[in-house]
């Protein structure tokens, strides 16, 4: 799939020598924004596949826009691509780590692949070099590549990626803040104005407030979420409708639109890892954040919630019937299915004996055999998915799911019937239609 052409970013004063570490959904757009800005930019990524793809012009991951940014950079001569760290940081004045952070069994982040980074990478540091942390990591991990590293002549910053999956390019070009941590005045200056050009407010503070910051934003954000589900929940409960709370509540200037969508709950590679972390750091440092804790309760449930839906409008029971699945990612304009509500929603669907066909623009029939999609079907188009179905679930907000040939789709079901997760569709059209309709907090 090819991208439109995203607005280039405004060129740096002057170029400078950049590594980034991790060809992932934050070194890739980093990479290339860091390109157009000028900077002669060095990616460094040791997995095989996803460095051929790359040396191909190929895409490893799906994100609007960011095929178009690397091939502009690429064809400038303002970025290469490398399979060696050790080699990649040599000669160069700025090195981006953006490794992944994933969640370890205690809900604290692993930051075994930032420590493997940072000790493969230092001794061949170049004297007065800035280590940026770009990745999501706890407070301390600035103090902690210091020690991995065990120079005196590198300075360690912390400068978190506040980037969504699906408008990353844009949120790299355009950001709201860029935020640098260090106690070091020179390396904190000069991430600065690394950015500079990107005209948005800076925050300079010390690396543990740096730290802080990110998690903070994922974890208000998650919250929000949380609590606009659980009015749904209630709205549902009392015969209210959520869309016209949402508008009750979003023109309050206080409030806001953004994150109150009622859906089937927040997923993705951020807010449960980074939410589960900032719990562990709590404790860690004896705080009970009873209140973040709480989110991540009402957000299980929402899932729950979600398969209770399907449950009814499959009569009563999932057993032995088939169910058609809409939408398989986190969200819509990613192809990234980790921690995604609407696979969570899918497996216990399959746990309660349920037939599933499933239809996702990103996801083919090679991708069977991945464990987040064991005993599902996948189809290559909606109206398959319906295909003697006792109800439909749209579970992610696939704009291509509004056009669909509901005509098709209801010819293929016996009672025509739709679990609207993500309030996507237009209840009376769909009902017009023939359809049962089900939406989340609407009358």
């Amino acid at each position: 799939m090819t991208s439109k052409q995203p607005k280039t970013a405004k060129p740096a004063a002057e170029a400078r020598r950049v590594c980034v570490i991790g060809a992932g959904y934050v070194g890739l757009p980093t990479a290339g924004v860091l390109s157009t800005r000028g900077h002669d930019v060095v990616l460094a990524e040791r997995d095989e596949r996803r460095l051929n793809m790359l040396l191909a012009g190929e895409m490893p991951i799906f994100e609007p826009g960011l095929d178009v940014l690397l091939a502009e950079g690429r064809a400038a001569g303002r970025l290469r691509y490398m399979p060696s760290a050790a080699e990649a940081v040599q000669g160069c004045e700025f090195v981006f780590l953006c490794v992944p952070t994933p969640q370890g069994d205690d809900g604290a982040a692993d930051l075994s692949y930032v420590e493997s980074a940072a000790a493969e990478i230092g001794p061949f540091l170049e004297p007065g070099t800035i280590v940026i942390n770009k990745s999501t990591v706890p407070v301390g991990t600035v103090n902690l590549v210091e020690r991995t590293i065990g120079r005196s002549d590198i300075a360690v910053v912390s400068n978190p990626e506040f980037l969504r999956e699906g408008t990353a390019v844009t949120d790299s070009l355009h950001p709201d803040r860029i935020v640098v941590g260090s106690t070091d005045v020179r390396a904190a200056t000069a991430v600065a104005e690394l950015f500079g050009s990107t005209g948005a407010a800076m925050v300079i503070t010390d690396p543990t407030t740096a730290e802080t910051i990110k998690y903070a934003s994922n974890a208000f954000l998650a919250t929000k979420i949380s609590f606009i589900n659980a009015m749904a929940a209630l709205c549902e409960a009392v015969g209210a409708d959520v869309r016209d709370l949402v508008l009750g509540l979003g023109f309050d200037k206080r409030i806001g639109f953004e994150f109150l969508r009622p859906g089937p709950g927040w997923g993705g590679s951020c807010f449960p890892k980074d939410t589960s972390a900032l719990v562990h750091i709590g404790m860690e440092h004896g705080y009970d954040f009873g209140l973040l804790r709480g989110a991540i309760a009402c957000n299980d449930e929402q899932i729950e919630r979600m398969v209770h839906k399907l449950e009814v409008a499959a009569g009563g029971s999932l057993d032995g019937k088939t169910i058609g699945i809409w939408g398989l990612t986190f969200k819509a304009d990613t192809d990234d299915r980790r921690n995604s509500p609407a696979t969570a929603i899918t497996a216990k669907v399959v746990e309660r004996g349920a037939t599933v066909r499933a239809y996702d623009p990103t996801v083919s029939a090679n991708d069977a055999n991945s464990p987040d999609l064991a005993g599902v079907e996948i189809v290559a188009d909606p109206v398959e998915a319906a295909r003697g179905a006792a109800v439909i679930g749209l579970l992610t907000e696939w704009q291509e799911f509004r056009w669909v040939d509901f005509d098709a789709v209801a010819a293929l079901m016996a009672a025509p019937s739709i679990v609207d997760a993500r309030n996507l569709l237009d209840p009376e059209a769909i009902r017009r239609q023939g359809f049962t309709y089900v939406g989340v907090g609407r009358t």
